[in-house]
């Protein structure tokens, strides 16, 4: 059976249409670069039919959205359910049963034996600055030490956090202030390419004195971190480095703040990726996949952290939205029935063993690299050099796409493809993606190769 369905180019007409009207109303921050050149008509699984009846497979997930995929049949359900009780009331004016159902779930489930607690607002970012905001107001200091690469969301605080310029950053300034930045043990990159174990020796020790030279304990409130950082193409840290961290945290009084919006939510084979590197945050960042593309995020940790934040100091008019909590208990309902935990294990076996055996022939794959289902493959002009394969990456993506298969680019060279398919993806739909992405890159490499035969 064949999954990819592609009746039109693209754009087809319909699509054409309806784009030539979204460029004449929407503004350009939002509509000149959209990855598919085409307009949704409805989506299943991990496939999406558009209006001219082209159908793909869908390998982004709606940036790590869709764990659950596209529109299951339980999370609609509960959202027509709760729609149909109430869209909102303010949880703070009149409280309703699925937050607080949604807490307890979130609590049982995040790492760590003490005692804690949750809230939610409506978007990772927002998560990111209420969780600064708690450990500002908890521990009565300012300072917030972050990573190069990392991306955290584009609001205030969290642009400040991000690291990469553009197109996030430039021209978007000033920041906010009292943030500090550190190396993140980036392996593949590290200056000097030193073994693995020395990396981690070498990024704890950049961490630590940046505790002398740019902010002290007395006035660091938390460090933020990516369990894997994700917008700069899945960049996996050392085995021990988090621990490290972690150890740094406890023995400075320092608070550490885990940004799991994209690892969360068994991307990486387990529920959050923290459990996979043993270390247990004060404060856990969630979104994305929480609620299946509803507009809902949270922060959750030590309870003590979160009551000493104080009445009205976090929160908004529409967080912890009761149709979107609902979509989230759904959301946790389908993780554990399907078990998608392991099926994000098989999913990452299946990714990692396809490259593996194209590196054999193509030079283009520099490192592939992730935990699970967060797979990425670095491509290089020159495995040697491990220059970016940046306009190759491109040229990839866009035959991907004009063959049917969704899937986008990562890191700062943008050099990177990333993986973050819906773990409701079937084995047989998965290879059909893969066979489309492997030749592509043949062909790019051939292409580029001998340019005179193009």
């Amino acid at each position: 059976m064949t999954y990819i369905q592609l009746r039109t180019a693209l754009p087809g007409p319909r699509s054409t249409e309806w784009m030539e009207r979204m460029y004449q109303s929407v503004g350009k921050a939002k509509a000149e670069k959209t990855l598919v050149p085409a307009i949704i008509d409805y989506a299943k699984g991990a496939l999406i039919t558009d209006i001219d009846g082209n159908t793909f497979i869908d390998l982004a997930g709606g940036v790590g959205v869709l764990n659950v995929g596209h529109s299951h049949e339980l999370v609609v359900e509960a959202i027509q359910e709760a729609a149909a009780r109430f869209t909102h009331t303010d949880y703070t004016v009149f409280p309703y049963d699925s937050y607080i159902q949604l807490a307890e779930e979130i609590c049982r489930r995040a790492p760590g034996d003490f005692t804690k607690k949750a809230a939610f607002m409506n978007s990772g970012a927002e998560a990111v600055e209420s969780a600064v905001k708690i450990a500002r107001k908890a521990t009565g200091k300012r300072g917030i030490i972050c990573f190069e690469g990392a991306f955290h969301g584009r609001t205030l605080m969290a642009l400040s956090l991000t690291s990469k310029v553009v197109p996030y950053k430039e021209g978007m300034g000033p920041f906010a202030p009292d943030v500090y930045r550190v190396p993140f043990p980036y392996v593949y990159r590290w200056p000097g390419h030193p073994s693995e174990e020395e990396v981690c020796k070498q990024a704890l020790e950049h961490l630590e004195r940046a505790l002398y030279t740019q902010v002290s304990p007395a006035e660091t409130a938390a460090i933020i971190i990516e369990p894997i950082q994700g917008e700069n193409g899945f960049i996996t840290p050392p085995p021990a480095y988090l621990k490290g961290v972690q150890e740094l945290c406890r023995r400075y009084d320092i608070l550490l703040i885990c940004d799991e919006v994209q690892t969360g939510y068994g991307r990486t084979g387990e529920f959050l990726a923290s459990e996979h590197y043993g270390i247990e945050p004060d404060l856990i960042t969630l979104g994305k996949s929480i609620a299946a593309g509803m507009p809902l995020s949270g922060v959750v940790g030590r309870a003590e952290l979160l009551d000493a934040a104080g009445d009205g100091s976090v929160g908004g008019t529409y967080v912890g939205n009761p149709v979107a909590c609902s979509a989230a208990l759904a959301v946790l309902q389908v993780y554990d029935q399907e078990r998608l935990g392991e099926r994000a294990k098989r999913i990452g076996e299946q990714i990692v063993a396809r490259f593996t055996a194209l590196a054999e022939e193509s030079s283009l794959i520099g490192e592939i690299r992730g935990v699970g289902a967060m797979q990425a493959i670095e491509l290089v002009r020159d495995r040697d050099s491990r220059e970016p394969a940046t306009e190759e990456t491109a040229e990839i993506i866009k035959l991907c796409l004009q063959r049917g298969i969704i899937i986008f680019k990562a890191g700062l060279y943008g050099n990177v493809i990333r993986f973050l398919v819906p773990l409701v993806i079937t084995p047989e739909q998965l290879d059909e993606a893969l066979d489309v992405l492997t030749n592509a890159i043949r062909e790019v490499e051939a292409r580029n190769a001998n340019p005179a035969c193009v």
